[in-house]
């Protein structure tokens, strides 16, 4: 463009011919071609260092790109890390915490077993040593008691279960409480009966004592 210009500005002007002289036309048509030479190698040398800026600063420009390129490709490659850097930690951190409700899970399931064998073996030795000491003595209700829950109140092997086994093995020991509270509450309304069947024959037994000491003593009086 800026070489069109330069071209389009350009207007030769004819050399003024001296009044009075002979004209030399050859020489002329020289210095002109000679003006025109070296205006044009003017205007070729003007667009070849035009035309150089502008290579040298679409270079540049390039060099800006591939560098900007290669800086956000390094920022990328430093996130990737620090995000598959966190990703790990989180893993490592899952399992950590994993491992230790397992381990927790096992220990409380160590100290139940454990548990429950010495209540097993602290009742069965308490009713040993009870028996023991009073011989042939008839057992009362306390230690009978006692000694059916020693027998029934057996520890629990679940040391090697599963997760399922464990959940299978808690509906099983709900449902016997279930059952058990049934016939807790069975034996209760019993039992209410029972006693107020008692207390109805003892007040009939005081009414027809009452009644049979007036006619003894109205007896008495005849």
């Amino acid at each position: 463009n800026s070489n069109s210009d330069v071209v389009s500005g350009f207007r030769p002007s004819a050399p003024k011919i001296p009044d009075g002289e002979k004209v030399d036309f050859d020489d002329i048509q020289k210095k002109r071609q000679n003006k025109d030479l070296v205006e044009l190698q003017s205007l070729i040398d003007a667009h070849f260092e035009c035309r150089k800026k502008e290579e040298e600063e679409l270079i540049a420009l390039k060099e800006r790109i591939e560098k900007r390129r290669a800086e956000r490709a390094e920022q990328q490659r430093i996130r990737a890390e620090k995000d598959k850097e966190r990703q790990a930690r989180r893993e490592a951190e899952r399992m950590r915490k994993e491992e230790l409700d397992l381990q927790k899970r096992h220990d409380d399931e160590a100290k139940k077993k454990i548990a429950l064998t010495n209540m097993g073996s602290g009742y069965s030795s308490h009713l040993q040593r009870v028996e023991g000491k009073r011989g042939k003595k008839k057992p009362t209700e306390r230690e009978k008691k006692k000694k059916v829950l020693a027998e029934r109140c057996k520890p629990l092997n679940i040391q090697d279960f599963s997760e399922d086994k464990l959940r299978d093995k808690a509906n099983e020991l709900w449902e016997l409480l279930h059952n058990l509270e049934a016939i807790k509450y069975d034996y209760n309304e019993r039992l209410k009966r029972q006693r107020y069947e008692v207390i109805s024959l003892r007040n009939r037994i005081d009414e027809l004592q009452k009644h049979s000491k007036k006619g003894a003593a109205s007896r008495r009086r005849k």
